[in-house]
């Protein structure tokens, strides 16, 4: 197996040498470095690497935008004829600040993990690993939290887009949905539905397969943006 490709990006060069000693002493290959979000778009174009791991206050453009920016640019190659195939890098959100509104403001702008500054050397590496295996690092149930916060049902190409994919969901389907909107776990799926949890993992593949979604905590997000669910409903 390739070792697991990292990109760091943060204004701080301490931060970003603590860091890559970190990973790189468990056999992830740090393939660049960054200090701030137009160099970090640069570097993610130039090493396609596996996970960014990005600061969000940064001099010029910061972390978010930066996010915004790759996945867009990857969501564009990937449908390019022109380019070849790839995978969409997943991102760790790095911070100093334990605000909600970052947080949301990180899954909003593509993000898959939010994870503070002072996190500790194992959670850190065991972060990497998982967002590289498609998990998201914050519990559908945080993330609910925040949606019904911050998120606001609204009408534009992408959620009118998303509405018609919804379409293609079958009535278990947009059921498992609007349940992963509310939190639960795959075990809790199970329970409710008198399933296997293999069965409940395969319908929760299938709709983020279905909807072109990431991650778990993405799914929460789009199914209160779609009004498929709403805030302080139980």
């Amino acid at each position: 197996m390739t070792a697991l490709r990292v990109v760091i990006a943060d204004d701080q060069v301490l931060v970003r040498t603590g860091f890559r000693m970190i990973l790189m002493s468990e056999g992830i290959d740090v393939v660049g470095e960054a200090a701030n979000g137009e160099e970090a778009l640069r570097v993610v174009r130039e090493t396609r690497p596996d996970v960014v791991l990005m600061d969000i206050r940064m001099p010029g453009m910061d972390g978010l935008e930066a996010t915004r920016l790759i996945m867009a640019e990857n969501a564009a190659a990937i449908t390019s004829a022109i380019d070849a195939p790839r995978e969409t890098p997943r991102i760790i959100i790095l911070t100093t600040f334990d605000l909600d509104q970052y947080v949301y403001a990180a899954i909003t702008a593509g993000a898959s993990g939010f994870l503070l500054k002072d996190v500790s050397p194992e959670h850190l590496v065991a972060a990497v690993h998982m967002v590289r295996a498609g998990d998201a690092m914050l519990a559908p149930a945080i993330t609910r939290r925040l949606v019904e916060r911050f998120a606001v049902p609204t009408v534009n190409p992408r959620t009118e887009a998303l509405h018609k994919d919804l379409a293609t969901l079958t009535p278990r389907e947009r059921e498992v949905l609007g349940l992963l909107g509310r939190g639960l776990s795959n075990a809790e799926l199970a329970a409710r539905f008198h399933l296997s949890e293999a069965t409940v993992k395969t319908h929760v593949a299938r709709i983020l397969a279905k909807l072109n979604l990431r991650d778990r905590a993405q799914a929460v997000v789009v199914a209160y943006e779609t009004g498929l669910i709403k805030p302080g409903v139980a």
